[in-house]
């Protein structure tokens, strides 16, 4: 009788992890915004870093200085603030960025021309801090390039929005955005989706149960900004480098921070999902 019933819940174990869900479907009614204790470990997870302390006020002196000490700390202060700026290094992949900022637009002017330039710097420094792309340095590598040309190689006219708000995931690409009306309200960015074996399913949804963390029982893992739409699928902040693209998730729309605020803030229960397309490698 033991072993029976060791079988069954092996057999449970298997079939949980088999469906590729994030998390286990939650039950009819559970759809509150409320934050579910954490400890603090685990309430850190998923965080955007703590701002840069600010600078303190230096104390004033007790006394004026005398006449002599004024040249003195002068040259020492100019040499400080007028520190040129060594710049960023050129990329192999200029052009190709360069190409694809210069078609997005938003980020700054950039020259087509594969030269990197104080202006073509800003802008691609910009846009790495935007998707989340480490060491934001201003170089055009390799993952700058694909960030950039799977965003300028979305078409949102792909997404069958139906009325209302939808959130448009295109698989293929790797991006995520949100339609109201048949106008973009949120812009496409980043996103990873089911890796091989757990593809993320196509089809049109809507979002059943939200939370601002959700426990995943299959994975051990708080999944935060939780809007689920399939089953155990949903979309959630993920905790870990989105730009790795030898991982993926077990289902679900995986979202950095910024946007995982954007999107619970514009989602609600019944808001439309439309996925499509087909992740390179599932």
């Amino acid at each position: 009788m033991v072993h029976r019933g060791l079988r069954l819940v092996a057999v449970a174990v298997v079939a949980l992890i088999g469906v590729g869900a994030c998390a286990l479907e939650s039950q009819s009614g559970q759809a509150g915004d409320e934050i579910r204790p954490v400890s603090a470990a685990q309430g850190a997870t998923g965080a955007s870093a703590s701002p840069d302390p600010v600078e303190a006020s230096p104390t004033p002196p007790t006394a004026s200085p005398t006449p002599s000490a004024t040249p003195k700390t002068t040259p020492t202060t100019k040499t400080t603030t007028t520190k040129a700026d060594p710049g960023c290094p050129q990329g192999e992949k200029q052009r190709e960025v360069e190409a694809a900022l210069a078609k997005l637009g938003g980020f700054g002017p950039v020259t087509v021309d594969g030269k990197q330039s104080p202006a073509d710097c800003k802008a691609i420094k910009k846009f790495q801090v935007r998707y989340g792309i480490r060491p934001a340095a201003g170089r055009a590598g390799p993952t700058t390039a694909d960030v950039a040309k799977r965003l300028a190689a979305t078409n949102t006219s792909k997404c069958k929005t139906g009325s209302g708000t939808t959130f448009c995931v295109d698989l293929t690409h790797q991006t995520v955005w949100a339609m109201r009306g048949g106008k973009v309200v949120l812009k496409p960015t980043v996103t990873r989706t089911g890796m091989p074996g757990y593809a993320t399913p196509t089809g049109a949804y809507k979002v059943q149960n939200r939370a601002l963390k959700e426990w995943s029982n299959p994975y051990e893992v708080w999944l935060p900004y939780w809007q689920r739409f399939n089953g155990g699928i949903g979309f959630h902040e993920t905790t870990t480098y989105i730009h790795t693209k030898s991982i993926g998730s077990h289902g679900c729309v995986n979202l950095l921070t910024v946007d995982a605020k954007a999107f619970w803030k514009l989602g609600k229960i019944g808001t439309r999902v439309y996925v499509f397309g087909h992740r390179p490698g599932t």
